[in-house]
């Protein structure tokens, strides 16, 4: 029991506990224990066979006995047992156990052979800020968190200190704090593969003089060593595979611009912090994600081929990288960067003897994908097409990244310090394939058919899978917040938002009941999400606190992405807004696909 103070001489009192088995895992255990009160390892593997989905081979043979063996010891704390199979509670503790019963597979499952340029590459954009993009300090523990979380793309911008005598890492005409490059590169090396074995690109904003290049292609070779992966061919036609490139480093950057000082930086940076109210996180947790919009902000107005010259994560002319002598830095890069002379219809032409990488700000890619939809996926099949956040995102909020995914762009770059629903999406998409940092594309962003046609993400598609979602119960709260957290007076009143993140035709929201004054709230509601593109689709899962008078609570939420989910009765666990795991909240949910 539970007690609130309602007034000095008055106490509201409520039941609390452990999460009861549903209605329909009770018929469940009573169908599969063939009426008994115990279930055997044996009729828990055909449950696991036939309502799980779970395969039951040679290869990867289901071990039913370890698994009760586990689930007991668990539960009950006793090393040795008597008994050797389940009771209806501790069936249940099994299904609702996010170590027993995750909802997405957790092994890296998919083809890892393919060109590095097949797969959607998990993306940091200016990986080195610990805050906002105009006066947070810079550092290399921002860089660590995200390699730590499976990010394999990290940003470096480098600019020479002010002695011009060596390189730092900073946010550039900013008030934002530099770290040494020599720290930042040490700390990549030794943190590179702790979530993953394949590679990680270090794409190079790069604003040095040619005897500073020297110098940070010094740095960088003394540091990686043989880990470094340096093409014999800078026009190499097709980079190799994730699966080639395990364990190795590679770096990605344009041609290099004279560097350039701006006088007003002080001036221009904090005018920009004072007008940050163009920035689109809406509340507290971030705007809800919406469908992709046409409409353009007045702030994003202009003609896609003038590049935004303006913007420092843009790329120069290749002409400029001509005038510069030859130089091991030059030898260092893997992957070319840089953007030709003339529109963005001429940038987007494939050439048969060179991989190269385009940069496009979010504003820009919206742009194009008006017209030139077709030609974004014709250059991304062999191409790398990267989207970095517009400059007036300045408190490192985020963009949607499903029209980068759409068009087949590898690097849709985020600011991972930042949060908010686009960030959490970003999340939801790289829990595909192990949490590797890779996701092979979909094969139809790749097919060329045979009149030289692609696909085009303007067509109207038929439903291509149902989704078919019940959710039924949660728990975890009383355990991972204070019993005042959501409401001083009474326990929480909690309601659940479940929908579907993908191409415009398949997005959606949907909402539970609220279930009041209850920690424990048993929903069993089911929805249904016909689906389109299901191989770009992530299912948005929310919780929220009721809140009569002031804005409702955020109580955890989750993306998972379609393709993964394991079908049958899942443990789901949620996460804060940051994207952290809870202790303890989950939800006991249902997967069909029909």
């Amino acid at each position: 029991m539970g007690s609130y103070r309602v007034c000095v001489c008055f106490r509201r009192r409520f039941k609390s506990g452990e999460a009861v088995a549903p209605q329909e895992v009770r018929e469940i255990f009573n169908k599969y224990a063939e009426g008994g009160a115990h279930m055997t390892p044996e009729q828990l593997r055909r449950f696991l066979v036939e309502v799980q989905g779970e395969v039951d081979d040679e290869k990867d043979g289901l071990d039913t006995q370890k698994v009760v063996e586990e689930v007991l010891q668990k539960r009950h704390h006793i090393t040795k047992f008597a008994r050797h199979n389940l009771t209806l509670e501790d069936f249940h503790h099994y299904l609702f156990s996010t170590e027993f019963n995750p909802p997405i597979r957790s092994k890296v499952h998919q083809d890892m052979t393919a060109p590095l340029s097949h797969y959607f590459i998990y993306t940091g954009h200016n990986s080195y800020l610990t805050g906002n993009q105009l006066s947070s300090d810079c550092s290399d523990i921002p860089i660590i968190k995200a390699l730590h979380r499976g990010v394999r793309v990290v940003e470096l911008d480098i600019w020479p200190n002010s002695t011009k005598d060596d390189v730092l890492v900073l946010h550039g005409r900013t008030l934002t704090t530099p770290v040494d490059l020599i720290k930042c590169l040490k700390s990549i090396k030794e943190h590179a593969f702790s979530a993953s074995p394949y590679p990680v690109v270090i794409t190079l904003e790069d604003h040095l003089t040619s005897d500073l290049q020297a110098k940070a292609a010094q740095m960088i070779t003394q540091t990686f060593g043989d880990m470094l992966f340096c093409p014999n061919d800078e026009n190499l036609n097709n980079i190799p595979s994730p699966e080639e490139l395990k364990y190795r480093i590679m770096i990605s950057t344009k041609p290099p611009k004279e560097y350039l000082n701006s006088k007003s930086v002080r001036e221009n940076s904090e005018q920009l912090l004072k007008s940050k109210s163009k920035d689109s996180d809406e509340d507290e947790w971030g705007k809800e994600v919406t469908d992709v919009v046409h409409a353009q902000n007045e702030d994003d107005k202009g003609d896609c081929d003038s590049h935004q010259q303006n913007d420092d994560d843009d790329e120069s002319n290749d002409d400029e990288y001509e005038t510069n002598h030859e130089s091991e830095y030059k030898r260092l890069i893997a992957i070319h960067a840089g953007k030709p002379k003339g529109s963005l219809k001429e940038a987007l032409k494939v050439e048969e003897d060179k991989v190269r990488r385009l940069s496009l700000s979010e504003q820009a890619l919206e742009k194009a994908a008006e017209s030139l939809g077709t030609d974004l996926i014709r250059f991304t099949q062999k191409n790398f097409l990267r989207i970095y956040p517009k400059g007036t995102r300045v408190t490192s909020s985020n963009y949607k990244p499903l029209i980068g995914w759409m068009h087949g762009a590898q690097m849709v770059a985020f600011n991972m310090q930042g949060y908010g629903r686009n960030l959490w999406l970003m999340h939801g998409m790289f829990r595909s394939n192990g949490e590797c940092g890779y996701v092979k594309k979909p094969d139809f962003l790749m097919n060329v058919g045979p009149n030289n046609e692609v696909f085009n993400p303007k067509d109207k598609l038929e439903v291509k899978k149902t989704l078919k979602v019940k959710i039924y119960v949660g728990d975890g709260w009383s355990m991972d917040f204070k019993q005042t957290h959501f409401d001083s007076y009474s326990p929480p009143d909690f309601y659940a938002r479940v929908g579907i993140a993908g191409v415009p035709a398949d997005v959606t929201m949907k909402k539970t009941k609220t279930i009041e004054d209850n920690w424990i709230p048993t929903w069993e509601e089911e929805f249904t999400f016909p689906l389109t593109v299901p191989e770009l689709a992530l299912l948005r899962v929310e919780v929220h606190e009721y809140d009569m008078s002031e804005t409702d609570d955020f109580a955890g939420q989750t993306c998972l992405p379609i393709t993964e989910l394991k079908q049958g009765i899942r443990a789901v666990p949620l996460y804060d807004r940051k994207g952290e795991k809870y202790n303890s909240v989950r939800l006991l949910m249902k997967f069909d696909f029909i």
